[in-house]
């Protein structure tokens, strides 16, 4: 499946619309199917995918985007739900194909934290040209009851009184091991420390509606849903599969929330493996 079908795409910028009018940014790299399609977590950017590129583009066609509020997106929104990210995903996707009509349109969609319940929802968008959705350490309260409205009030009103504050230190200790290198975990929490708090906070709260909403049952979505996670939080494969029946879990033990970053020489051989076979599979099913 990873033939290339033109010459490769050069990773220029490129922009198109959401649904809402704001604008996204969205770069191509590489050539051969399936196209996969690299969305970035919370308050972070589709440069955090830098390490993934030297490993897919020789063999796929590799779309990044900035969803809307982050990196060179626009933020004129007011709905930032997830629903509305996937819809981001999706125009990137639906960009593409109406610039190139031998563009693959098999896909493999990819998303890392937040990402992951972005990429479901441009999975319910782009239909049956998606083979199949991988998580990045996401989708691991799937099955969980919805978190206490108490506590989470509590901290986004920590989150709105001191933005950079409270997101420094959540990042950096909610997110590494205590072996990861400290001046990654600085660079991480500095990051996402300087997001907007008007994108952020209200994407924190889409992400929490989204798993008491349209993350309870994924039965809709009949692809493979799989997760490549680090072992910091245990996955639990059986409650996920009573909300998605496709799903099943890979374990990177000892890497923190960033694992495609801390440790792409581990990483990246897997997730070319698993791209492989949902464009194996998904070939032989058509």
């Amino acid at each position: 499946m990873n033939q290339p079908t033109s010459k490769p795409n050069s990773g220029a910028p490129q922009i198109t619309d959401s649904v809402d009018g704001v604008h996204i940014e969205y770069r191509v790299r590489g050539a051969g199917a399936p196209l996969v399609v690299l969305v970035h977590g919370w308050s972070c950017d589709s440069n955090y995918w830098r390490a993934q590129l030297p490993a897919l583009t020789p063999r796929y066609t590799v779309l990044t985007v900035d969803l809307a509020g982050h990196g060179a997106s626009g933020s004129n929104r007011s709905d930032w739900s997830m629903q509305n990210f996937g819809v981001d995903v999706a125009a990137a996707v639906r960009a593409h194909w109406s610039k190139n009509a031998d563009a693959p349109r098999a896909v493999v969609l990819v998303g890392h934290s937040m990402g992951g319940p972005v990429v479901i929802e441009a999975a319910r968008l782009l239909g049956k040209s998606v083979v199949g959705v991988i998580g990045v350490d996401t989708f691991k309260a799937l099955g969980e009851a919805p978190p206490d409205p108490k506590v989470a009030e509590q901290r986004f009103a920590a989150m709105s009184k001191d933005f950079i504050g409270y997101t420094r230190q959540f990042v950096s200790t909610a997110f590494f091991t205590p072996a990861a290198n400290p001046a990654f975990i600085r660079q991480v929490a500095d990051d996402m420390s300087s997001a907007p708090p008007d994108v952020a906070i209200p994407s924190v709260r889409g992400m929490n509606a989204w798993g008491a909403g349209a993350g309870r049952d994924l039965k809709d979505i009949t692809v493979p849903i799989i997760a490549i996670v680090s072992d910091m939080n245990p996955m639990d494969d059986a409650r996920s599969r009573k909300v998605a029946p496709t799903f099943r879990s890979i374990v990177m033990a000892g890497r923190g929330h960033f694992l495609m970053m801390e440790d792409p020489a581990g990483f990246n051989p897997i997730l070319v493996q698993e791209i492989d076979a949902l464009a194996n599979a998904g070939a032989a099913a058509k």
